[in-house]
Parts: structure tokens; C-alpha cells; sequence
């Protein structure tokens, strides 16, 4: 099936009909909220076995993985977004303070910003767009789905669960390249949440900025995210949990692990134990494992090749693939040096270099990373706790962990997203719907008891008590 047509003039009557909807004031309504995210997660549930198969024809991921990744991450956000809701939504009350008597009610309304774009990529093609989606209709907005062009399978069975469950007044999928980007890109929204890379990322700020639209963008950070394992950490442990996230979605992930800084004391043997786990774990040749994913189209494969070429000499294991299936086997690259080119910028695949620091030089290390553009994600591995929590409360990045990899993005209550190069904004769960809606203050006046203070004239012995109350209310 072929994807629709789309012309400048089209996309402006999608962006029309859904913001005459939204002046209708229907999805003001929590209860109406609520609904659309049960028909939401009732969506998933019935295309279940179509999404997994989408996703393993579009990235070769593994029913297990897809499900543990994507439809299971989807009906959590969605279970505690329906749980949350009443409770964010309500409005705040406030007391004035006595510099407003006699007028001492304030309230905060949450409003919905009204026609949003969400612009997602094709590492997750469905969590990264759904996953948007539902703090966009817990804010209370329409949306405008723009999804992948490389992701073709995802896409176009996204743009059939849509539109088999909303209308297109209210949420809508809009399938193309870079040209229907930038023709929806061109119209008036309300809001854009956009997830990829942080050149992408600079032309829709600099097109959201014709119409001052406001922007969240996740990221994945221009000099990648780091693993640091200290020479006191459990070898086995971090080997452990690197391996299992770097094979997942062969290394396609925003907050995976780009490179490793190990401690030179420990360096040979952590990358001994990293070699016998990625056999333990995917086998001796991934490539003929059909759980090993693959990159998502034959120009990544060749970028994740060509780029491991440039290290032929120390790739210490993996180092092939076959562009047939667009799979490269998890490629151990050793040692390397922290400033070569391989560990300043993002790699999006199963590369995965090793540079080496003197364990008692770590905060050298550190230093180093905090002079380069902010991570997405960070993780330490390290039994010196009271090192590990000063390194994480002063370095500057998006989230991460300590002695363990990318669960902190799963914790319910709390936000996600990155910061600088790796991000604006944050959102899952109540912080998701912060992002889709505007805090609105409105204070409630009184028409008796007014005191005279704010009103002309100040002058004169008859006036001098204004200054000295407003002294003494405004402290």
C-alpha cells in the first residue's frame, strides 16, 4: 500500500479542522481525556500481534523484545496516565497573600495548548509516537502525528490504528519525508514535540520560531552517552547489563550506551568479560541469531560499516555484518583514545568503543565530558557510592543510572528527556502532561473592602501611609 499524497494546501485543511475542533472545547473534558486514552490503549491491545510484526519487519526486533519495549511500555503510560489524570488536571488553589486583600483566592488552570505536532522517529516508531500521543490527549489537544519515512511497516499500520480509532479532527497521521515534514512544519501550531537528532532538531526550532511556537524536543546528544565502570565496580555485573542494552535494537537508542570508559587497571579483563557476554547472550555470530535485530535501513548499515573500517585494527570483537539483512554484529573497539572522532558524536548502532582512564583520574575523565555537548544519558558503575552520587547531582545530562542501565526511564512519577544538544522539555507521566498544557493563573477579585493603596494620589501627609502599608505587605 502506498503512502497518501500530500500537498501544502492538504496538510493546511488537516491543521484547520483540527483547531475548529478544538474551539469546539470538547476536549476540555478529563472525561472525555480518559476515554480517548482507554480507545488508545484498547488499540494497542487489539493490534498487538500486527505491531509486533511491524516492528520485526522494520528493525528485525524480536516478539519478546517488542512487547518488553513497546506494547508494554505503552499500556503502563497509559494505565498511570488514566490513574493520574483527574488529579493533575484539577486546578490549583492558592492564597493570594495579603498585598492582593481583599482579594485572596488565586487558581492556576492547566489549559491545553490546542493543535499539537508530534514529529516521531524510526528507532521506536510506535512507543516514540504513542508514547507522545498520550500526553498530548491527557493535556487536552488534538494532534498531528507526522511518522517515519524509514520505519515504512510501523508507519503506515500507525496510520491505520489511527484512523480506525479517532477521528481526523482529533488525531490524524500524516506518512512522508522531509517535504511533508516541512509542509507541517510551515503551518501554526500550538505546540511540537519532536524526537531525533540535533541537527533535525535546529531547522524545526528555527521553523517553529516563524510562529513562536513553543518546542519539546528529545534528543540524543551530539557526543553520546557515556558508561564509566570504575576498577572497584562488578565486572560481571556492568558487562552484563551493557551487553543486554547495546543489543537492543542493535544500539539504536537514544539513551544507549555510546562508549565505555573503563578504569586501566581493569580495562583487558572487563573487556574479556564484555566479548564472553555478548557470545553468552546473542551468540558467537549474532547475524545468525533471529532475536539480534537489525539497523534500519541498508545507508545505516554502510555509516555503522564504513565507521568501523576506520578501526579495523582494534576492533577486538565483531567487526561484520551482511547488507543483505542490514544486521552488524555488536563491534568491541579497543582501546581508544577520548578524544578521537569515534567518541564525539552520537553512533546509533552496535559500535561500541572502550577508552581507558586511570582509575584515581576519573573526575579527569569527567571533566572532559561536562567541556562537551550534554549526554541524553549516563551511567556509573562503581561500589563508591558517595563518589557515584556527587558525580550524578554535578555533571550536567539528561538521566541515568547507577549500576545499571536505562531503567530510570521506566520509573513511574518521574521525567525524561535531556538537556542542551540532548533536549528541551520533559515528559512521561504527569510531567508528560505538564509539557502539553499551559499553567494559567487567574485571580479572583473582590468588589468591597478595596483598599485605596494602588490608586493615585501618593503624594502629600494625607497619602504617606500607602508607602508605609505596601512596606509591610510586600515583604
Amino acid at each position: 500500500m502506498s503512502e497518501p499524497t500530500y500537498t501544502e494546501e492538504r496538510v493546511t485543511e488537516i491543521v484547520d479542522a483540527q483547531r475548529e475542533y478544538f474551539l469546539t472545547g470538547a476536549t476540555l473534558d478529563v472525561r472525555f481525556r480518559k476515554e480517548q486514552l482507554k480507545k488508545l490503549k484498547n488499540m494497542v491491545e487489539k493490534y498487538e500481534d500486527r505491531i509486533i510484526a511491524a516492528l520485526c519487519e522494520d528493525l528485525g526486533r524480536s516478539p519478546t523484545e517488542a512487547y518488553l519495549c513497546d506494547v508494554g511500555m505503552m499500556i503502563l503510560e497509559i494505565n498511570e496516565t488514566i490513574r493520574g489524570l483527574s488529579r493533575w488536571a484539577r486546578p490549583e488553589r492558592h492564597f493570594s497573600g495579603l498585598q492582593c486583600f481583599p482579594s485572596v483566592s488565586t487558581k492556576v488552570y492547566k489549559m491545553p495548548y490546542g493543535v499539537t505536532l508530534i514529529l516521531s522517529p524510526f528507532n521506536f516508531p510506535i512507543l516514540l509516537c504513542l508514547g507522545v500521543l498520550i500526553a498530548a490527549i491527557a493535556g487536552g489537544n488534538t494532534a498531528v502525528l507526522k511518522v517515519s519515512s524509514k520505519s515504512r511497516a510501523c508507519s503506515a499500520l500507525t496510520a491505520e490504528m489511527i484512523a480506525a480509532t479517532f477521528p481526523p479532527e482529533y488525531v490524524t497521521v500524516v506518512e512522508g519525508g522531509h517535504d511533508v515534514a516541512d509542509m507541517c512544519l510551515a503551518q501554526r501550531f500550538d505546540k511540537i514535540f519532536y524526537t531525533g537528532s540535533p541537527k533535525v532538531a535546529r531547522h524545526v526550532l528555527s521553523e517553529a520560531a516563524r510562529n513562536l511556537t513553543p518546542c519539546a524536543l528529545e534528543l540524543g546528544g551530539e557526543t553520546g552517552n557515556w558508561a564509566v565502570v570504575r576498577a572497584d565496580a562488578d565486572l560481571e555485573d556492568a558487562a552484563r547489563k551493557i551487553v543486554f542494552f547495546k543489543l537492543l535494537n542493535a544500539g539504536q537508542i537514544c539513551i544507549n550506551v555510546n562508549q565505555i570508559g573503563v578504569a586501566a587497571e581493569v580495562a583487558d579483563r572487563f573487556v574479556d568479560i564484555l566479548k564472553a557476554e555478548f557470545a553468552r547472550q546473542i551468540g558467537k555470530n549474532a547475524l545468525e541469531n533471529d532475536e539480534y535485530p537489525k539497523l534500519i535501513n541498508a545507508a545505516a548499515y554502510r555509516k555503522c560499516r564504513d565507521e568501523a573500517e576506520l578501526y579495523r585494527d582494534r576492533i577486538v570483537c565483531g567487526g561484520y555484518g551482511d547488507e543483505d539483512t542490514c544486521k552488524y554484529a555488536p563491534t568491541i573497539i579497543y582501546p581508544v583514545d577520548v578524544n578521537e572522532p569515534i567518541v564525539q558524536h552520537e553512533l546509533f548502532s552496535p559500535l561500541l568503543p572502550v577508552v581507558t582512564f586511570p582509575d584515581a583520574g576519573v573526575d579527569a575523565l569527567f571533566d572532559t565530558m561536562s567541556r562537551r555537548e550534554k549526554p541524553l544519558a549516563m551511567y556509573v558503575f562503581t561500589k563508591d557510592l558517595k563518589w557515584a552520587n556527587r558525580v550524578m547531582r554535578t555533571m550536567q545530562y539528561g538521566g541515568g543510572c547507577i549500576n545499571e542501565v536505562c531503567y530510570h526511564m521506566i520509573v513511574k512519577g518521574v521525567p525524561f528527556n535531556g538537556t542542551g544538544h540532548s533536549g528541551m522539555g520533559a515528559y512521561h507521566g504527569e510531567w508528560g502532561f505538564r509539557e502539553f498544557t499551559h499553567p494559567q493563573t487567574v485571580l479572583t477579585g473582590k468588589t468591597f473592602l478595596n483598599l485605596p493603596l494602588r490608586l493615585h494620589p501618593y503624594g502629600g501627609k494625607k497619602n504617606a501611609y500607602k508607602m508605609k502599608l505596601i512596606r509591610t505587605f510586600e515583604k
